[in-house]
C-alpha cells in the first residue's frame, strides 16, 4: 500500500471532528487545517495529528488548496470534518492497486437525520476524493468545489458514510450559507426574472421527487426534495436581489 495523507477542512466541528479523524487514523499522515473559530475543533484535532493548521477562512477552495499543500505525501485523501470512511473502503483502499489509476471517485452514503436516502440523486453520489497530489487541481468555484485529475480515473466501491443533515435546523442553515456563495456565483451568468423565481424550485421538487424518485425513501424523500426547492428558491431569490435591489457602487 502506497503511503496515503488524509487532508480535512474544519471549522466549529467540534461534534464530528474526532469521529472523522477516527476513522481515517490508519493514514500515515492527517493534515487539518480549521477557520478561525472558538470551539475546541484545534484542540481535538492536536490529539491525532500534530499538523493542524489555523487560517483565515477563505473559502472552500482555498482552504482545500492550502491542505493540499500541506500534504507532503504523493496519495492524497480528502474527507470532510462531517464524513467517515467506512470500514469496506479501508478494507478497498488497503487492497488497492494504487498503479492502477491516478485518481478514485468514491461513493457515499448519504444521510438525512436518521435515514440513508438511496434516491433524489444522493446515491452512489461518486466524489473524486483519493488521488496523486502531482496530477490533481482544484476547481476555484465558490461552492460545490471539486479535484481535477489529470490522469486515469476509476471507481472504488466502499463508501464515505456522509452525516450531512443531523437536523432541519442545521440543514436551513448550511442551504443559506451554500445558496449565497451559488447566487454569487451564477448571477454574472443568468438573468432571472418572476417566472424563474416561481417555476424553477416547482421543477427542482419535481425532479427530486418523482424524476429521481424521492417518493421511494418516503417522508425523508419528500422533505429532501422540498429541500432542494428551497434551495433553488433561495438560489433565485438572491440573484435577483443581487441584480435588481443592492445599491450600485
Amino acid at each position: 500500500m502506497e503511503k496515503v495523507s488524509a487532508i480535512i477542512i474544519a471549522g466549529n466541528e467540534e461534534k464530528n471532528i474526532a469521529d472523522c479523524l477516527e476513522s481515517v487514523r490508519w493514514a500515515d499522515e492527517i493534515v487539518v487545517v480549521n477557520s478561525e473559530s472558538g470551539d475546541r475543533t484545534v484542540e481535538i484535532a492536536g490529539r491525532y495529528t500534530d499538523k493542524v493548521f489555523v487560517r483565515k477562512w477563505e473559502g472552500y477552495a482555498s482552504q482545500k488548496g492550502f491542505s493540499l499543500e500541506k500534504a507532503s505525501n504523493e496519495w492524497v485523501l480528502s474527507i470532510d470534518a462531517d464524513e467517515r470512511v467506512s470500514p469496506e473502503l479501508l478494507a478497498e483502499i488497503r487492497s488497492l492497486d494504487f498503479g492502477s489509476a491516478d485518481g478514485f471517485y468514491i461513493p457515499r452514503r448519504n444521510y438525512f437525520l436518521n435515514k440513508v436516502v438511496r434516491s433524489c440523486g444522493w446515491s452512489p453520489d461518486y466524489q473524486l476524493r483519493l488521488f496523486r497530489k502531482s496530477r490533481t487541481t482544484l476547481t476555484s468555484r465558490q461552492v460545490h468545489e471539486g479535484f481535477v485529475v489529470d490522469g486515469k480515473r476509476d471507481y472504488l466501491k466502499g463508501e464515505l458514510i456522509h452525516y450531512t443533515h443531523t437536523s432541519i435546523a442545521a440543514t436551513l442553515q448550511k442551504i443559506n450559507e451554500y445558496s449565497t456563495l451559488e447566487a454569487e456565483e451564477k448571477s454574472g451568468r443568468i438573468r432571472v426574472t418572476g417566472p424563474k423565481i416561481f417555476f424553477k424550485p416547482i421543477w427542482a421538487f419535481f425532479q427530486h421527487f418523482v424524476i429521481r424518485r424521492g417518493f421511494t425513501d418516503g417522508v425523508h424523500g419528500l422533505m429532501v426534495s422540498i429541500i432542494h426547492a428551497i434551495t433553488k428558491t433561495q438560489v433565485y431569490m438572491k440573484i435577483w436581489e443581487i441584480q435588481n435591489a443592492r445599491p450600485k457602487r
